[in-house]
């Protein structure tokens, strides 16, 4: 049994690294204003692939998400707070002042 659950997993990943492609395919399709109901019949099927896969990995007890490294978005860093950081001063230091 966890053997048919390993393997349900390593399909679903792959569907879904496919069906990301598969949809920016037909996103530059759209962009370009060419036909993509090739494309999209085919995530279609991926889909119904998919919802079976689940359903099965559902009935046989596995509900861990199934996380793919490559769907995610990398997010920029956030800025730095600027609480607590001192004002800049024009003036040259105290020191040269003086000279």
């Amino acid at each position: 049994m966890d053997n048919r659950i390993n393997e349900i997993r390593r399909i679903i990943r792959a569907l879904r690294v496919s069906m990301r492609e598969a949809e920016a395919i037909m996103h530059e399709q759209i962009n370009r204003d060419e036909d993509c109901s090739f494309v999209a019949g085919e995530v279609m099927k991926m889909r119904a692939v998919m919802s079976g896969l689940v359903q099965e990995r559902a009935a046989l007890g596995d509900t861990d998400p199934i996380v793919v490294a490559n769907l995610f978005v990398p997010r920029r860093r956030p800025m730095p707070s600027r609480v607590g950081v001192e004002k800049r001063r024009l003036a040259p230091p105290r020191e040269m002042a003086r000279a």
